[in-house]
């Protein structure tokens, strides 16, 4: 392969989209903040000299310095990580339209704009008998017409013998949870609705609201896809990330998506992880995705599932999905099968080459304080160690042979780690022995030690995969 990858990301997935390149025999260049300057995915690289190939820039959401540093480099792609201008389509089309082209390691454009409107998205799946959320697939301006839509909404839980029904009015316009309302009866609806609909034109200049049922009791499920420009779409079966902060950040995850050893189900898990994957597959076939992505769905304690949305891009957890798959007897690389791939190859295997087999999870590992809603902790990491096992490795931006300061412009992120077994029993037994070897010290600036999510970690492993 040719070419060079400019690395438009920090941290950790810097440094893996680094090592893929570096597999793929592609020169790269990374960027960083000054916040950035002791991470590794600079310190590895030369800030410098005739060899430079790390790059400051003022800020990772600047598109001009990124362009900048691309031209100055002679770099021909670009891969955007996860966050920042990942589902970002402005910055992808401008990547491909400019005078001098850069090649998106992505989705194209169109896709990632088309899927990342998650009104469109519903109207799309909903056309294709794909089951989402009950409610509405377009923005709502009339209040007795969103009246009739809440009182059917209601009505039919009640009809399904839910004891306490329950509606969310959302701001159309919104996102990031902003702009979101519950509504238990139908008396309190004209009231609550008024109230948001005025909150959305001040805030977002649309008053335009989606009425949709509040689902409480289910699970969170992920179905793993990489397409390519060729019309083939392979999948790497399905994950469950449940476990997450207060602020809806996922914290433990595991692949399969579902297994019976760690629930009585009251369903078929077996069928309904094949449903979420033939569903996810028949959206990426009618849109034509090529790279990269991740279907989104819930799925309620009866097992129906509903696809929540679409990230247009690798996620953090893309390699829990890798760790239960196998081709040719190995661990596939899904971020260098998305370099391949965004780099116009083909997938060059089918299907039936990939085969699935045991557990794995993923272990965030974060500075916060889960006791205090997750609150971030900041101060200098003094030792940092991880266990060396052949089931297990971890993914890190922290340096481990000397002091790092957790700069306060990120979220606290400190490693992932994924272990995996033969089965769910001995990926959680190896988890919480992971966990229980891994040394992380640290100061504040007060000198109180550092607080992490380990014991939240472990504490939470005998949920997997349950309701």
């Amino acid at each position: 392969m040719q070419g060079k990858v400019l690395i438009a990301n920090r941290g950790e997935i810097a440094i893996r989209i680094m090592n893929a390149c570096r597999d793929l025999g592609l020169d790269y260049v990374v960027v960083y903040t000054e916040a950035d300057r002791d991470s590794e995915h600079v310190q590895r690289n030369n800030t410098t000299g005739p060899q430079q190939n790390a790059w400051r820039i003022t800020n990772y959401t600047e598109p001009n310095d990124i362009f900048a540093v691309a031209d100055h480099t002679g770099c021909t792609a670009i891969h955007p990580g996860y966050g920042f201008f990942s589902e970002d389509y402005r910055f992808a089309r401008r990547a491909t339209v400019r005078d001098r082209p850069l090649t998106f390691i992505g989705p194209n454009w169109q896709v990632i704009r088309d899927l990342g409107d998650k009104i469109n998205t519903k109207r799309v799946a909903n056309k294709l008998g794909i089951p989402t959320i009950p409610g509405t697939d377009a923005p709502i301006y009339n209040e007795m017409e969103a009246e009739e839509i809440a009182a059917q909404l209601l009505d039919q839980q009640l009809d399904q013998g839910i004891d306490t029904p329950s509606i969310l009015i959302k701001a159309a316009a919104g996102g990031g949870g902003m702009g979101i309302e519950e509504v238990t009866e139908i008396e309190q609806f004209r009231r609550i609705y008024r109230q948001l609909q005025n909150y959305a034109k001040r805030q977002f200049g649309d008053g335009g609201v989606l009425i949709e049922q509040c689902l409480r009791d289910y699970n969170h499920l992920e179905v793993q896809l990489v397409c390519s420009q060729h019309g083939e779409r392979i999948h790497f079966s399905s994950r469950n990330c449940t476990i997450q902060s207060t602020g809806r950040q996922k914290r433990v995850e595991a692949a399969p998506g579902f297994h019976n050893s760690c629930f009585d189900y009251d369903f078929d898990e077996k069928k309904v992880l094949d449903q979420i994957v033939k569903y996810s597959l028949k959206l990426a076939e009618h849109v034509n995705y090529d790279n990269v992505g991740t279907w989104e769905w819930i799925v309620s304690r009866s097992g129906q599932p509903y696809l929540l949305e679409v990230n247009t891009r690798i996620q953090v957890e893309n390699d829990v999905s890798a760790r239960i798959s196998y081709i040719n007897g190995e661990h596939p690389n899904l971020i260098r099968e998305q370099i391949r791939l965004g780099l116009g190859e083909k997938i060059g295997y089918r299907q039936n080459a990939v085969q699935f087999k045991g557990a794995s999870i993923e272990l965030r590992i974060v500075a916060e304080d889960t006791r205090r809603g997750f609150a971030p902790w900041i101060g200098t990491i003094s030792e940092f160690r991880f266990p060396d096992h052949p089931w297990s490795v971890v993914y890190s931006h922290v340096p481990g042979d000397r002091p790092y300061p957790i700069p306060s412009d990120f979220d606290p992120n400190l490693a992932l780690a994924l272990v995996w077994g033969e089965d769910m029993d001995e990926a959680k037994q190896r988890a919480a022995r992971f966990i229980d070897e891994t040394v992380i010290r640290g100061q504040d600036s007060a000198n109180r030690p550092i607080i992490t999510n380990l014991d939240y970690l472990k504490n939470n492993l005998d949920r997997l995969l349950a309701f």
